[in-house]
């Protein structure tokens, strides 16, 4: 990626977030967003929006609303996995996509491959973001998604927002309820049912919140809690770092992102988001939520060729390595011509999605070639 095409990423601040409805530890007390009030101290918070204001030359205000009903430009992102790399290659990679007009970069989180043997190097999520945030200075950066049973989220609270002082307020805190057993199973982390691993996100969202906005958090819930906790420095973004919610499930993984999230993000393609969306949009309606102040973001690997053959042998690979069914695959691969990516990258638009993330893991050997055309021929008609 040799270009500088496109615009520029949203590297700002969240300034004016709308109450999502979810509740906050205070003090001694639980409180809703809207009671929201600053209790950082007055020089601290004056230093801290100076902070927030100091955005890169051209980096445009992050804006999070997307639907049928108010569309703007899309957003193009990378999905980089961590396993089967090394360190050079993942900083050489971003370093070349925050100079060639990508708007945001984001890692897995995964201590190993999810393969028979278990074996394959496997960088740790959030030290190298850590370090790739202080590599990069224009495109959003952040985690998609880190799982929550990894870690207690007072510790991903703050790793967060250091993380989003050293990248500027560039941070996307992706979060998700964590699903690869082996992992949990080798390392004796507790992999607790589907019902609780949700239940403990939704939990941990609250108390990521409330760390993140609040002097001092107390929380009582029902796996987690604080005691008049403070967490010092806060993040640059106000009210707090940008909170992605990972993952599809239509009753309570869409329910827990109409609580929280300011973005959403899937795997899927046209035919999946619209109806994911419409589900979203219920959600919010059930909580008093807003559904335009959500961001709604698609995962989708991409192979630009005319050859038929070599877009079904990527869509086979996706089908073997996430259990998908050959609609999905069809429904979730970008493949094709420049026109026919162009075409089903509208659809996708269309069904109110306002990013899209392309996993490098199912790109060739030799990425360039696919990211420099994906950004100079595709991307720059959705801006």
């Amino acid at each position: 990626m040799t270009s500088r095409a496109g615009r520029s990423a949203a590297a700002g601040t969240l300034s004016a977030r709308r109450s999502d409805g979810s509740s906050r530890g205070t003090g001694s007390r639980c409180e809703p967003d809207d009671a929201r009030a600053s209790r950082q101290p007055e020089a601290h918070g004056r230093a801290l929006e100076r902070r927030a204001r100091r955005r890169p030359d051209g980096a445009r205000p992050h804006r999070r609303a997307t639907s049928p009903r108010e569309r703007g430009p899309m957003r193009f992102g990378l999905f980089t996995s961590l396993a089967y790399t090394t360190w050079d290659d993942v900083r050489a990679l971003w370093l070349e996509a925050d100079g060639a007009g990508w708007d945001a970069a984001c890692v897995t989180d995964h201590f190993m491959p999810n393969t028979a043997d278990r074996m394959g190097d496997s960088l740790e999520c959030w030290t190298a973001l850590a370090a790739l945030a202080s590599q990069t200075a224009r495109m959003r950066i952040g985690t998609i998604v880190a799982g929550n049973t990894y870690r207690h989220p007072a510790v991903v609270a703050k790793m967060a927002a250091n993380v989003d002082i050293i990248s500027g307020g560039r941070l996307i805190c992706g979060m998700g309820a964590g699903w690869q057993e082996n992992e949990h199973r080798a390392y004796g982390i507790e992999f607790y049912t589907v019902a609780e691993r949700l239940a403990r996100l939704e939990e941990a969202c609250r108390v990521l919140k409330a760390l993140w906005t609040e002097t001092k958090a107390t929380f009582k819930g029902r796996y987690y809690q604080l005691d008049d906790a403070p967490l010092q420095p806060k993040p640059i973004q106000r009210p707090h770092p940008e909170l992605m919610i990972g993952g599809g499930g239509e009753k309570v993984t869409l329910r827990i992102a109409a609580r929280h999230a300011d973005h959403w993000n899937t795997w899927g393609g046209p035919e999946t988001l619209a109806r994911k969306n419409r589900i979203l949009d219920e959600h919010c309606a059930v909580v008093g939520r807003d559904p335009r102040s959500i961001l709604r973001s698609g995962v989708m690997p991409v192979v630009i060729t005319s050859d038929r053959a070599a877009v079904a042998k990527v869509e086979r690979a996706y089908m073997t390595r996430l259990g998908a069914d050959e609609a999905k695959a069809r429904d979730t691969v970008l493949g094709g011509t420049v026109a026919e990516i162009k075409d089903k990258l509208a659809r996708l638009q269309e069904a109110g999605v306002g990013m899209l993330f392309i996993p490098t893991m199912f790109l060739p050997a030799d990425r360039r070639p696919t990211l420099d055309r994906f950004i100079a021929e595709v991307a720059p008609a959705f801006r």
